[in-house]
Formats: C-alpha cells, structure tokens, sequence
C-alpha cells in the first residue's frame, strides 16, 4: 500500500519519517519528495511511505492521521495512483464529445 504523508516539517528525514511507520509493521519504502530537479534539493514538505499489506498501510493511517511530527501535524491518507492508465479518465470523455463532429447551432 502506498501512502500519502503531507505536511511534513522541512527538517524530518527519511529514516525519521519510516520510525513513525514502522510501529505498525513492515515498512518497504520511504521517500520524501524534495526540489532536486530544479537545483535547490530543498525538501517540499510532503513523502510517500509504502507498506506491503492494506491492513498494515490502514492501522498506520489511523494511527498517525494528524498526529504530531516534529512540530507538525500530518496528513497521512492512501496515496492515489498518478495517472489513469485504463483510459476511464472523465477528461477524455469530455474532450470526445467536444470533437464528436456535432456542429452547435445558434438558438433565435
């Protein structure tokens, strides 16, 4: 299960971040997301933390949701998928009906 942590303190590292998870089960990953592509590599405030089971995943996302970080309530909530890979997104639906052909006529 891959999870969403938000408002995190700019001074709380990975290793911070995974001992908070670790007290409900195996943690597989953690990554705090940071500006490292435009140069300055300054944390932004928000990571993901992936845990193997749903089960593990949804007892730290109770544990945790606005709890206390380094100063700092977070967010802790399932991390949604980036994109829609199966082409169900309702924006493509939307933008196949504007090119569908019909011509819109003028009401008078």
């Amino acid at each position: 299960m891959n999870i969403y942590v938000g408002n995190l303190s700019l001074k709380v590292t990975e290793d911070e971040l995974r001992q908070a998870f670790v007290v409900f089960g195996q943690v597989v990953s953690v990554s705090i997301m940071n500006d490292r592509y435009i140069g300055s590599g300054q944390p932004r405030g928000y990571g993901f933390v992936g845990m193997p089971s749903k089960f593990q995943g949804e007892a730290a996302i109770a544990g945790l949701n606005r709890k206390t970080l380094k100063d700092r309530v977070i967010d802790v909530i399932e991390a949604r998928p980036l994109s829609d890979i199966t082409g169900n997104n309702p924006y493509d639906n939307r933008r196949d009906r504007r090119f569908s052909g019909r011509v819109r006529q003028r009401s008078g």
